[in-house]
């Protein structure tokens, strides 16, 4: 799908900014795994990987939640959704019930995945402290803060579309 050239203003858009180098999307996706990395090693003891810590952090703040709601929360495919929540319904973390009707299910936690998610949410803060430490908490909110202004001009650009 094509997207209108972005709406950015000379004025909108930093003085230093130069002109974009390489692939925005390579470039994204090696920030990506480098950050998954980081909280991959301090989330993995917990048995959890970084994904399914959130997935499951997710479930617990929202539940009982349909997995159409809850993919569209965490911007993520339905299919992605249900491969990642194979192993945490596999393992118990997790359960699958009926919903408002025959055709619907809801997904919540069970008092396990709630206990988990505990102690994996400890890990997780001492990834983020330890990212804020090495990259600079000014950094990483400036980052923060740049993803959402992107993920905001994205989203309109595609209501827009689908208008």
């Amino acid at each position: 799908m094509r997207h209108p050239p972005s709406t950015a203003t000379p004025e909108s858009t930093p003085a230093t900014a130069a002109s974009p180098r390489g692939c925005t999307n390579l470039k994204l996706r090696q920030l990506s795994r480098a950050v998954t990395r980081h909280y991959d090693a301090y989330v993995a003891p917990t048995g959890l990987k970084n994904t399914q810590y959130s997935l499951l952090s997710h479930v617990v703040l929202l539940g009982p939640i349909q997995p159409s709601e809850l993919a569209a929360r965490m911007r993520i495919d339905a299919s992605t959704l249900t491969r990642n929540l194979q192993p945490l319904l596999a393992h118990g973390w997790l359960q699958q019930g009926p919903g408002a009707d025959a055709r619907s299910r809801l997904i919540e936690a069970t008092d396990a995945g709630c206990t988990l998610r505990t102690e994996a949410q400890r890990a997780w803060k001492q990834a983020q402290l330890a990212l804020n430490a090495r990259l600079g908490a000014q950094r990483v909110a400036a980052l923060h803060a740049l993803i959402d202004d992107c993920m905001a001009v994205l989203d309109a650009a595609d209501e827009e579309d689908a208008a």
